[in-house]
């Protein structure tokens, strides 16, 4: 995927998927002269998802194009976390609708994603120039939902369905890393989230399958994947059978995943996310550390660092808790990184626990905090309380956090100033073609003067010469 330009201050804006992100591939060797066009909005569940029907299409001879206006199929991939993101979907469709109605021809307007289960049919009555809408279940299945539309008809396809192994291969946004399903689907009922009437119940991919992705992946020269789950901490529970230990674990954890996946040729590094402090335990840390081609690096959203707005979100752990996570973590592995994510302005929060938030963040330490202004979704309970808090509340308290959340993590990547850090590196640095650009095991980026095309895909040492907050700068070693 061709992804916008992003400062350090950025990114977090992307995260919940306020900006779009267009697919760019090159053509199959198929190709038959159709084309289509993918925009992602969201996060990393549908970039994987947007591959998957990239994969379906371009079985069937479509080619990716970059521009809207050339497409033959026009999908847009949606998130529903944000208003903000539904917005803009809202937004273009205005503009695409304008321009079928002006041109007419062949024009198939796709809306997929979690707004596309939530809308369902109501979107067509808002937007009836939209030919089909699919829930984020249906993503393999969009070659024989579009024939459908190509027989004249208007398609909706959300209702939930048990998601069998794809068939076609996803594209991959890189030859470098790839996403993996592992658990599709979450069974929490987080007051404030709609993923679960979007995506489904949870179901876990077999061991098996997930294992012989990542075997064709590292055959295809892929070096390091990211296992992808809504709740990955939440895997096996529901596939059968219980651990032979007697101790009454399921007999697939997501701890027993990495082991039973961590030998297959050609991976060397595995990531995982997101994960959910009510599941996270102390034997998945140990295998983290115990396993030399998991990243240091660990994505834990905690949402407030105040116990009452966590019981009324229903997240089901406290601060307490959370910390003893962290605590584990950095006694089995002192130097991984710690992500998370956090809302603000959650209905009925007061100054002070605002401020526990805050203590929670200075405290904790954090690399990264992916940051949010609480924003009401349909058909969510915390969305029809009374006590919703006003939007400038929420914005002082989301502009005062950032800035305690941008020092934090300047002051915690001081830790590596001076050191070698082992980089895969993924390819020239897009703004400068003299530098090439490489992720470190704690999920930084790093940029050091070099030919990213001839070192991309290969494990290279850099000193670190200076450092910001989301971002090094060294010299390969």
């Amino acid at each position: 995927m061709k992804p916008p330009v992003i400062d350090d201050g950025e990114e977090d804006a992307l995260f919940c998927g306020q900006e779009g992100t267009v697919m760019s591939r090159p053509a199959p060797a198929n190709a038959n002269g159709k084309k289509y066009h993918i925009i992602t909005f969201g996060c990393q569940m549908n970039s994987a998802d947007s591959e998957r029907m990239a994969g379906s299409l371009e079985s069937l001879g479509y080619s990716c194009v970059e521009e809207p206006g050339g497409a033959d199929v026009l999908i847009y991939n949606t998130c529903s976390i944000r208003e903000k993101a539904e917005l803009k979907l809202y937004s273009a469709l205005g503009r695409q609708a304008k321009r079928k109605r002006q041109h007419m021809g062949d024009l198939k307007i796709v809306v997929a994603g979690c707004v596309a289960g939530q809308e369902g049919a109501a979107l067509l009555r808002r937007v009836p120039e939209v030919d089909l809408v699919m829930g984020p279940h249906h993503a393999n299945r969009i070659g024989d939902l579009l024939d459908q539309v190509e027989q004249g008809n208007q398609v909706v396809a959300t209702e939930h369905v048990d998601i069998a192994e794809d068939i076609t291969a996803a594209r991959r946004d890189s030859d470098i890393t790839a996403w993996v399903n592992v658990i599709h689907g979450c069974n929490e009922k987080c007051t404030y989230c709609i993923v679960p009437f979007t995506r489904g119940s949870e179901q876990s991919r077999t061991p098996e399958a997930i294992r012989r992705e990542m075997l064709s992946l590292g055959e295809a020269g892929y070096k390091e994947v990211t296992l992808l789950g809504q709740n990955v901490d939440a895997y096996g529970r529901d596939l059968p059978g219980f651990a032979a230990d007697n101790s009454g674990r399921r007999a697939w954890t997501f701890t027993d995943l990495l082991r039973y996946v961590h030998d297959v040729p050609g991976i060397e590094r595995i990531r995982f996310a997101t994960s959910h402090p009510r599941y996270f335990t102390e034997r998945l840390i140990k295998a983290c550390s115990e396993l030399p081609k998991l990243c240091e690096f660990f994505h834990i959203p905690f949402q407030s660092g105040d116990n009452d707005i966590l019981r009324e979100m229903k997240r089901g752990y406290t601060h307490e808790r959370y910390r003893e996570i962290i605590n584990s973590i950095r006694r089995y592995m002192p130097d991984a990184s710690v992500s998370g994510d956090v809302i603000v302005g959650f209905p009925g929060e007061t100054e002070e626990q605002f401020q526990r938030t805050v203590a929670m963040v200075e405290e904790v330490g954090f690399d990264r905090v992916n940051t949010a202004a609480y924003s009401p979704r349909p058909g969510t309970p915390a969305a029809v309380w009374d006590d919703q808090v006003a939007d400038l509340i929420k914005a002082d308290r989301l502009n005062r956090l950032n800035a305690v959340v941008n020092r934090v993590a300047e002051e915690r990547a001081q830790r590596f100033l001076g050191r070698d850090l082992e980089i895969l590196v993924e390819g020239p640095n897009p703004r400068n073609p003299d530098q090439a650009v490489g992720r470190t095991q704690h999920n930084k980026l790093l940029y050091f003067d070099g030919d990213g095309a001839a070192l991309k895909g290969t494990l290279a040492m850099c000193h670190v010469d200076r450092v910001h907050a989301y971002t090094l700068y060294g010299t390969m070693v």
